[in-house]
C-alpha cells in the first residue's frame, strides 16, 4: 500500500540525516523532494505545493526552537501531521440512525460498489450488531442481481429484489417498506454504475436519492484510478451531495493520489477503505493511522484491534490449559490458523507491524500460505489430529498420499509442530526456551533437588 510514495518520502528525510539541525537550505531541498513524491503519487500539483509550503513554513518556525530534535525526525513529524490534516484529521462514522437507516451506494461501474455493499452488510451485522437488508437496484448490468444475492448469502444478510421491475426508484422505496414490516434496521441500496459520468446516470441516482431520502450516501471510488477518481468524486458530489467516500482496491498497485486528494478536493471525508475481495477486508478509515503507514511507521493500533475482534476468552483459557498440560494438538493448531486468516490479508497484516512492513515489501506473502499445512492436517483422521504422538511411518505415508505431499514434507511439518509445542509448553510454565541447555525457570527438577540436598546438609 503506497510503497512508492513511502520510499520517496523516506528518501526526502534521509537527505537530512547528516545535518545537525534544520536550516533554510536543507528544508528547501527536503520539501522539494516531498513535493516530487506527492506529484508522482498522482496528487494534484496545486495540492502538493500547498501541502509542502505549509510543511516548509512550520519547519522554518521550529528550526531554531527544537535544536535537540534530529532534523529527519522533526521533518517526519511535520509531514505526518500535515498528512493527517490533508486526509481529514479524524475518522468520521457512518450515519445509520433512522427507522430504518438507509445507506445509498453510488459510483462508477467497476469501482466495487456491489462488493462493498456486501462488505458493509457484514460489517454492520457483526460489528455494529445491526439487522441489515441489501437491496438490488442495479437493473442494467447482467448478473448484478445474482451477484448481490450470492454476497448476501455469504454474509447471511437477506436481499430484496424485484427482477421484473426495471424502475430502481420504486424498488428502493418498496424495499424500505419491506424493511419496516420485517424489522430490518438498516437498508443498503446498491445502485447501477456506468463506464463514465453521463447525464442519464446522474439523473437516475439523483431520483433514487430524492425518492428514498437516505440517512447516508456513500460514493465508492477505485483508488487505483488516482486523480481521475478525485475528479469523478467531485462530479458526483456536485449532483447528489453525498456524505462520504469509500476507497476500494487499496491493496492494488495504487499510488495514493485518491486517498491524499479527495478530502481536499471534494470536502467530504473518507469513511471506509477496502483492501481485498474477501468480505472481511473492510476497515473504517483513520487518517492518523494511514499517515503512519505511508511514512513506514506501521499501524499497530489497527493490528491490535483486528486481533481483539477474533479474540475469544473461553477459547484462550481452554488453549492455555492444554498448552500447560502439553496437550496442544493439530485441531488447536488449525483453530489458530483460522483465527489468523479471519484477521484479513496476510501481507496487509505484516505491513501494520512497525519496521517489518518495509522489510517484507518485496516478499510475496500469499493468502494461501497455510494451504499446505491445512491439507496435511485435513488428511489426518480425527484420532490423529487429537493425538499427534500416534503418527508413525505408515500413518504418515497415508497422510502424504491424501494431501499430495511427500513423506519428507510430512516429517518436516510434524517436527516443526513438535518443536513449537515444546516451546509453548516451556513458556507457559515460565520457562526460557533453548537457552544454552538451561531448562525451565527455577532450573527445572535438577536445581530443585540440589536445593533440597542443601537443606538436609544444613540440618545435619
Amino acid at each position: 500500500m503506497f510503497e512508492n510514495l513511502s520510499d520517496k518520502l523516506e528518501g526526502a528525510f534521509k537527505n537530512l540525516k547528516g545535518d545537525g539541525k534544520l536550516t533554510e537550505i536543507n528544508i528547501a531541498q527536503s520539501v522539494k523532494e516531498i513535493r516530487r513524491a506527492l506529484v508522482a503519487a498522482d496528487v494534484n500539483y496545486k495540492i502538493a505545493k500547498e501541502f509542502t509550503d505549509t510543511v516548509k513554513d512550520k519547519a522554518l518556525g521550529t528550526a531554531n526552537v527544537l535544536n535537540s530534535v534530529r532534523p529527519g525526525e522533526l521533518m517526519t513529524k511535520l509531514v505526518n501531521d500535515e498528512l493527517v490534516e490533508l486526509m481529514g484529521g479524524q475518522s468520521v462514522g457512518i450515519n445509520i440512525k433512522g427507522d430504518p437507516g438507509v445507506v445509498l451506494i453510488a459510483g462508477l461501474q467497476g469501482s466495487g460498489k456491489t462488493t462493498f455493499s456486501g462488505k458493509l452488510a457484514k460489517f454492520l451485522k457483526e460489528k455494529k450488531k445491526k439487522k441489515p437488508l441489501l437491496v438490488a437496484c442495479d437493473v442494467y448490468r447482467p448478473a448484478a442481481i445474482n451477484q448481490i444475492s450470492v454476497l448476501g448469502e455469504q454474509v447471511g444478510v437477506p436481499v430484496y429484489k424485484e427482477e421484473e421491475n426495471k424502475n430502481p426508484v420504486s424498488i428502493a422505496q418498496n424495499a424500505i417498506v419491506h424493511a419496516k414490516q420485517h424489522g430490518f434496521d438498516v437498508v443498503i441500496v446498491d445502485t447501477a454504475g456506468r463506464l463514465a459520468v453521463d447525464e442519464a446516470m446522474m439523473t437516475e441516482i439523483s431520483n433514487i436519492r430524492d425518492g428514498i431520502s437516505p440517512t447516508e450516501t456513500l460514493f465508492v471510488v477505485d483508488s487505483m484510478t488516482g486523480q481521475d477518481a478525485v475528479n469523478t468524486a467531485k462530479a458526483f458530489n456536485d449532483v447528489i451531495n453525498y456524505d462520504g467516500v469509500v476507497l476500494t482496491k487499496l491493496d492494488g498497485d495504487t499510488r495514493g493520489g485518491a486517498a491524499l486528494s479527495v478530502k481536499y478536493t471534494v470536502g467530504k471525508p473518507i469513511k471506509f477503505v477496502s483492501t481485498g475481495e474477501t468480505l472481511d477486508t473492510l476497515d473504517v478509515f483513520h487518517p492518523d493511522r494511514m499517515a503512519q503507514r505511508i511514512l513506514g511507521m506501521g499501524d499497530i493500533v489497527s493490528l491490535v484491534e483486528k486481533a481483539q475482534e477474533q479474540f475469544d476468552e473461553k477459547e484462550a483459557a481452554r488453549l492455555e490449559k492444554k498448552i500447560r498440560k502439553n496437550k496442544f494438538d493439530f485441531n488447536d493448531f488449525l483453530s489458530q490458523i483460522n483465527q489468523l486468516k479471519k484477521m484479513g490479508d496476510l501481507k496487509s497484516l505484516v505491513g501494520m507491524i512497525p519496521g517489518i512492513g518495509k522489510m517484507m515489501k518485496d516478499v510475496d506473502i500469499d493468502n494461501s500460505a497455510f494451504a499446505k499445512v491445512e491439507s496435511i492436517i485435513y488428511s489426518m483422521t480425527p484420532h490423529e489430529r487429537s493425538n499427534p504422538e500416534v503418527l508413525n511411518y505408515s500413518r504418515k505415508q497415508r497422510i502424504a498420499k491424501g494431501s499430495g505431499k511427500t513423506i519428507h514434507e510430512i516429517n518436516m511439518f510434524v517436527k516443526q509442530f513438535n518443536e513449537m509445542k515444546k516451546m509453548m509448553h516451556k513458556i507457559s510454565r515460565g520457562g526460557v526456551p533453548n537457552m544454552g541447555g538451561i531448562g525451565a525457570a527455577g532450573g527445572g527438577r535438577t536445581p530443585m533437588r540440589k536445593r533440597s540436598n542443601l537443606k538436609k546438609r544444613k540440618k545435619r
